[in-house]
């Protein structure tokens, strides 16, 4: 379901990834977050997204999984301490063709491999909370500011138990 000819890749981010994942995140949440939120928290949080921070996350240990139609790239997700998702974001253009199930396929299996993570966090905007559910999440609660102040839903998803061959 993606675009004809090319293939989606998935790789991790490094820190001089930090100025493009800026680019299309600043893009998604323009489009899809700032409506929601008030003008000063907006301008806040696109900061929280300038190159410099991003870099900053990376270098500090936050995994970013980069998706690739090509040279191109479409998704971004951010996980930290292996089990909170901090940013998830597909470029508008590319929603809607199963980008962000195969990207957040590959953070799950990133954070079982690495730290055994069975249950999964996030703080949703408004316009998210769909995806997410879509994606197995569940609310843990109504809509409330996040502590830097974003109108958020707090969600979780719990993995199934995995039976071991010996059962």
């Amino acid at each position: 379901m993606f675009v004809p000819g090319k293939a989606l890749r998935i790789r991790l981010g490094q820190p001089g990834d930090a100025s493009a994942i800026g680019v299309l995140s600043r893009r998604v949440v323009r489009r899809w977050v700032l409506p929601d939120q008030s003008r000063k928290i907006g301008r806040e949080l696109l900061l929280r997204l300038a190159a410099r921070a991003l870099r900053q996350k990376i270098i500090d240990g936050q995994r970013f999984h980069l998706a690739y139609l090509g040279d191109k790239l479409v998704g971004v997700a951010a996980m930290r301490d292996d089990s909170h998702l901090l940013h998830f974001y597909v470029s508008t253009r590319y929603q809607g063709r199963g980008i962000a199930r195969r990207l957040w396929q590959r953070v799950v299996r990133d954070a079982v491999r690495r730290a055994g993570t069975c249950r999964f966090t996030l703080n949703a905007t408004r316009c998210a909370v769909p995806v997410y559910v879509r994606l197995g999440f569940r609310t843990e609660g109504a809509e409330r500011p996040s502590p830097n102040g974003v109108l958020t839903t707090p969600m979780s998803l719990r993995l199934p138990l995995r039976r071991s061959k010996q059962a």
